[in-house]
Formats: structure tokens, sequence, C-alpha cells
């Protein structure tokens, strides 16, 4: 508001309606700049209602689901008796020549092709995000089993209730800013062309039009500057 002219200025504009503004502001903020997301790693334990489901819930704050971990079934073998072990326990003093490093290589991939075929592309899935729900692409009667855990790489966003700093950031602040001074524009406008004592007019139109000249030019360079390319979210 002192960047407006307050209180030198009466910036016509209510207190909700600066608020509703900052949450605009916030939510445009968490989707495009790259510094309101994190990468993270949430693990979830299945539960006979997931299972009934087939999908997990997740936060409310979760943007984007790169992938989900294999999972270890305990139906199939796991730990020291499955074959990625017994491979790793056989070869692994071999890797010391190139040789041993090739055919640890083509070996891997070797056991990943059969994999793929025998137990399908079992770690497929589909986030909704507005639901807040992961559907696994999987036979969960057989592959996933209550009490298991399920891995998810994703990104979200920051709280800034809990991350005050967000408050402060420079990118934010211009925009509410510009966002403001354009909700002041519009409280105007039905006032333009008025005379008030002294001889002053109001021309809400022109505050409105250059706050929205200031808010492409700060959207676009945050597209330019702060936003992650597209295909960063691709898992």
């Amino acid at each position: 508001m002192r960047s407006l002219g307050a209180p030198v200025i009466e910036i016509n504009v209510d207190e909700d309606q600066i608020e509703d503004r900052v949450d605009e502001a916030i939510q445009f903020y968490q989707e495009y700049h790259s510094d309101s997301i994190v990468r993270v790693y949430l693990k979830h334990q299945v539960t006979s209602d997931d299972v009934s489901n087939a999908y997990i819930t997740l936060p409310d704050n979760l943007l984007f689901v790169n992938r989900i971990f294999p999972f270890s079934s305990s139906k199939n073998s796991t730990g020291m008796f499955s074959v990625d072990y017994q491979i790793h326990l056989n070869d692994i003093f071999d890797l010391n020549n190139a040789e041993g490093i090739v055919h640890y290589e083509m070996t891997k991939q070797y056991l990943s092709i059969l994999d793929r075929q025998v137990n399908g592309m079992q770690q497929l899935s589909t986030f909704s995000r507005h639901q807040n729900r992961l559907y696994v692409e999987a036979d969960w009667s057989s592959k996933i089993g209550v009490g298991e855990y399920i891995i998810v790489e994703g990104y979200e966003t920051i709280d800034p209730d809990t991350h005050n700093d967000v408050y402060n950031d420079r990118f934010l602040k211009k925009y509410v800013t510009a966002l403001i001074k354009r909700q002041w524009g519009l409280n105007l406008i039905k006032f333009e062309g008025m005379q008030l004592p002294g001889g002053v007019t109001l021309n809400g139109r022109q505050i409105y039009d250059d706050a929205v000249q200031d808010i492409e030019k700060i959207e676009e360079q945050m597209q330019l500057t702060y936003e992650m390319p597209p295909d960063f979210f691709v898992g």
C-alpha cells in the first residue's frame, strides 16, 4: 500500500479485496515460480481402504508426481533372495575391469526387460491434483499388500504460513502491488470523470491500464526468468 502512495494518498481498496489479491498472487507464485516448489519423497503405508479404492490420498500442497518407485511385494522374492541381490553378490568383484562393467550393465538391462515383460509396468500412475489422489495402474490384489509402503517422488509448494519468508520475496511483493493497483483502478472506473472539490478529476481508467501493463510485464518476466521448463515435471 505504501508503494502505491499510502498514507499520503488514499487507496480506495477494501481490506477483503486486498486479502483476495494476496491470495491470488500466492496461488500464481506457487504454481509457476521455481522458488516456491521443492522436490519431495513421500511414503504412504497402504491400508485396506487404499486397496479397495485402488488409489492413495496425497497432501493438498502436492503439485506434480514424477514417479513412484517399484513395489517390493512380500509375495515376490525380495531382499537377499532377489535376483538383483544375487547379481550384485556375484558380479561386484568383477567390476574392476571394463568387461565386468559392460557385462554387468547388459545383465541389468536384460533383467529389466524380463521384469517388464513378465510383471508389466507396475509403477505407472495417474495423479489427480484437485482430488489429491494417486491412481496406481497395478493389480492391487496381487502386487500391493496392506501394510506395504508406496514411495512417491513429486513436487510440492512451500506453505507461506509455515515459511513466512515467502511474503518477503521480491517478485511476490511486486506482483501483489500490481494486483492491488488494478483493483484500485477497477474500483474507481465507475467514478471516471467525476470532479472533486478543488478541480481534481478521478481517472480510474488510467490507473487500471497502468496496472494491467505492470501485471503483464511481471508475469512475462516470471515465465522467462523464474519458471521451470515445462518438461521438468514430466515423469
